[in-house]
């Protein structure tokens, strides 16, 4: 029943990129005043380019993003005490974040290769979720933000923490990944709501 469920879903799947193809016309720019949202990595005609940063200001940037482990109470414990048989289970998922954040530009086809100045991860726990959250803060003096650094971290970083403890707990989830803050940039700065 279970390979009945992937074959169906890979149909669906198949037929739903199929449908969604992207077509021969250009995509359209919004006229000047309009409100109307754009994708910056997408040409007038609708291809995919990377963004030319030349004429931007080189400035401080900072980028901020969290997320979310689930687990049962045993395996949140098992961290919390140093206990897994893997060892250190977030001082792993730290080292991993930050190289992810460096390795960016490597896994999102469009991002620019940017010189961090800085990459912090934290941790914290949450014994009611029972979860384990991480921040991640990067910062750089560039043309362009680390959004994507932060972001990329965070996921990296959760992903580990599943990697070392799923022999005990496979139905752990990751969740909330987001930005919850930007800063530096003509775009001024953003704050998540909640």
């Amino acid at each position: 029943m279970f390979e009945e469920a992937v074959v169906a879903r890979s149909a669906g799947t198949t037929r739903k990129t199929a449908a969604a193809a992207p077509t021969e016309r250009p995509l359209t720019r919004p006229a000047a005043g309009s409100q109307k949202q754009h994708f910056t990595h997408f040409d007038a005609a609708g291809q995919a380019h990377m963004v030319d940063v030349a004429g931007k200001d080189v400035t401080k940037r900072v980028a901020r993003a969290g997320g979310r482990i689930t687990m049962l109470p045993q395996t949140l414990e098992t961290i919390r005490s140093g206990g897994a048989r893997k060892g250190d289970v977030l001082g792993v998922a730290r080292i991993a974040a930050i190289q992810a954040a460096k390795r960016t530009s490597d896994l999102i086809p469009l991002c620019h290769p940017v010189p961090l100045t800085r990459v912090a991860v934290e941790f914290a726990f949450d014994m009611r979720g029972p979860a384990v959250a991480i921040e991640v803060t990067a910062e750089t003096m560039n043309r362009t933000g680390v959004e994507m650094e932060a972001l990329t971290a965070v996921a990296i970083g959760l992903l580990t923490i599943y990697d070392m403890c799923k022999a005990a707990d496979r139905a752990m989830r990751i969740e909330g990944v987001r930005l919850l803050e930007k800063a530096g940039g003509k775009s001024g700065r953003f704050i998540a709501a909640g």
